[in-house]
């Protein structure tokens, strides 16, 4: 059963509390700069979310904790879809190359989909799930930033 897109919808429409959550402006931006290519994922990969959280009226509620892993995970979409159209234009001069990074990152949303269910659905009714499930985006999203990034060039 797909509970993870109705989980999004549902914290995305609950009443925001009394201050919205944000991460730092250029936080992830720092983190993926700050990380030489083929290092992986680095640690700083969750300080804009734990940040974000702290500076929460609530900060250790389960709804500070996600909305900010949500935020920082948008931050990193954002760094993931530029990544990925400067390595489509890095491999646009090889035939057929740009079509396997589609199915490639076809691919990989599906499996980050179906990780993060997962990771949902381990904690049955506890309140841990929404956690989990944020925190699996967040990393999953990060970590293929950089798989694209590290992709241009070869």
């Amino acid at each position: 059963m797909m509970r993870y897109p109705l989980l999004a919808l549902l914290l995305l429409s609950a009443p925001l509390a009394a201050q919205e959550a944000s991460v730092e402006p250029g936080a992830v931006e720092a983190c993926f700069d700050a990380t030489a290519r083929g290092e992986g994922t680095p640690d700083c990969v969750g300080n804009a979310a734990s940040a974000c959280s702290s500076a929460q009226e609530q900060p250790d509620t389960t709804f500070a904790i996600s909305q900010c892993m949500m935020a920082e995970t948008n931050d990193w979409d954002s760094l993931l879809n530029r990544e990925y159209q400067k390595t489509r234009d890095a491999f646009s001069d090889q035939p057929g190359l740009a079509d396997a990074l589609l199915t490639a990152q076809r691919a990989w949303i599906a499996f980050r989909d179906a990780d993060c269910t997962l990771a949902y659905d381990r904690y049955g009714d506890g309140s841990m799930r929404v956690i989990s499930a944020a925190d699996c985006r967040m990393r999953h999203t990060a970590q293929r930033t950089f798989q694209l990034r590290d992709l241009q060039g070869f």
